[in-house]
């Protein structure tokens, strides 16, 4: 056996309250907050005298976390473009399955959260849309659809 389960996924972040605030809205649980700093960080990140503050955050089902990381000490630093397009290459976004899309994203958006795109239809199959949230990070949401939907909220749904 080599993997036995996607443990996290980091994130830095800019502001660490208003990202907890962000995930907590799209239903997340904050499982704790601590600050993390000493050698054995320094050794396994690579850099040195790091200071950071980190928030677990958890699914609904419990199955995966995402940390988010606010750097103090070393300062974090932008290595692509603020809020760089989708197709840059490396980790472009997280996808999260939703129960009602269109009520998430109106949630988010007093989080700051903004749609990349459209909210578009694939087929009867997915609701789906692309947000962008704190400190830029790409949020991707998607709705199961049960039944064939017909298009609302003034043609933001297409096929």
């Amino acid at each position: 056996m080599t993997v036995k389960r996607l443990d996290n996924i980091g994130i830095v972040v800019e502001d660490l309250p208003a990202a907890i605030a962000f995930f907590t809205e799209l239903g997340l649980e904050l499982e704790g907050e601590m600050p993390v700093a000493g050698d054995w960080v320094d050794r396994c990140v690579g850099l040195e005298n790091v200071q950071v503050d980190i928030a677990m955050m958890r699914t609904p089902n419990g199955q995966t976390r995402l940390e988010l990381t606010r750097f103090h000490h070393p300062a974090a630093t932008h290595g692509e473009p603020k809020n760089a397009p989708a197709n840059i290459m490396g980790l472009r976004r997280i996808m999260f399955a939703v129960d009602d899309l269109h009520d998430t994203v109106t949630r988010l958006r007093k989080h700051g959260a903004e749609l990349v795109g459209e909210v578009a239809r694939y087929q009867d199959l997915y609701l789906l849309c692309y947000l962008r949230g704190p400190s830029g990070i790409i949020v991707a949401l998607a709705e199961e659809l049960r039944y064939p939907l017909t298009p609302h909220l003034s043609g933001q749904v297409e096929e």
